[in-house]
């Protein structure tokens, strides 16, 4: 009978995972897209696709694209971000207020060149009939090709198909004084520090009937 050795036990340990988890993190923006709000005809997610810093030659990122393998890996850690945790849509809220779903992923796309130091939304006045051609310009322009920046990642829990808790990201909103994405190394920063209690919405075991107001990004997002 062959004994069990106690020597030379490998070490164990969690790999670095491929995507970006919940917290504060360094990562650029690769792509910015509309995806569609399945349950609500007309409104839309901003999704910021964002990769981390480099891991490393031992990380083994996901392919860039999985149907050009010769593409090779990303680098870093990647993440499927929304700009909210709601989607886009346009309507009126509780309180009454109107909101235009262009005009405030327009407002997110102007927060982000503000920080980026760039006019690109200046630039880009009378040029397009929709928000869905503005969007793809601005990916297809890119202005935001390898700028690092730091970003407070919040996240929803959802079980995966294997039945392990994983969070659908976003970014938080807005806060007096705090804000959601800055460039690295900026003077005087005002990036959100990432807080579990708050930046965390808890797997809840509900039946959804409808979605109201409450499922839209309204202007108080963009209250500095």
């Amino acid at each position: 009978m062959t004994k069990l050795s106690t020597k030379n036990i490998p070490t164990s340990g969690g790999a670095t995972p491929k995507t970006l988890q919940p917290g504060n993190n360094v990562a650029k923006i690769n792509s910015i897209t509309l995806e569609p709000f399945t349950f609500l005809p007309g409104a839309f997610h901003l999704i910021l696709n964002l990769e981390g810093i480099d891991r490393g030659k031992d990380f083994e990122g996901f392919f860039i694209n999985k149907d050009k393998p010769e593409l090779g890996r990303h680098k870093g850690q990647v993440g499927k971000v929304k700009a909210s945790e709601w989607a886009y849509a346009d309507g009126t809220t509780k309180s009454g207020i109107v909101v235009s779903r262009d005009v405030e992923i327009m407002k997110y796309l102007n927060n982000i060149c503000k920080e980026l130091g760039i006019t690109w939304m200046t630039d880009q006045d009378d040029k397009h009939d929709t928000i869905e051609s503005l969007v793809n310009q601005f990916n297809v322009d890119k202005p935001f090709k390898n700028v690092m920046l730091n970003f407070c990642i919040a996240g929803k829990e959802y079980l995966n198909k294997e039945g392990y808790t994983n969070h659908d990201l976003f970014l938080p909103k807005y806060a007096k004084g705090q804000v959601p994405f800055e460039i690295c190394d900026k003077p005087n920063s005002k990036i959100m520090k990432f807080n579990e209690a708050d930046h965390i919405k808890k797997k809840k075991v509900e039946n959804v009937t409808s979605f109201g107001s409450d499922a839209v990004a309204t202007s108080s997002d963009f209250e500095l």
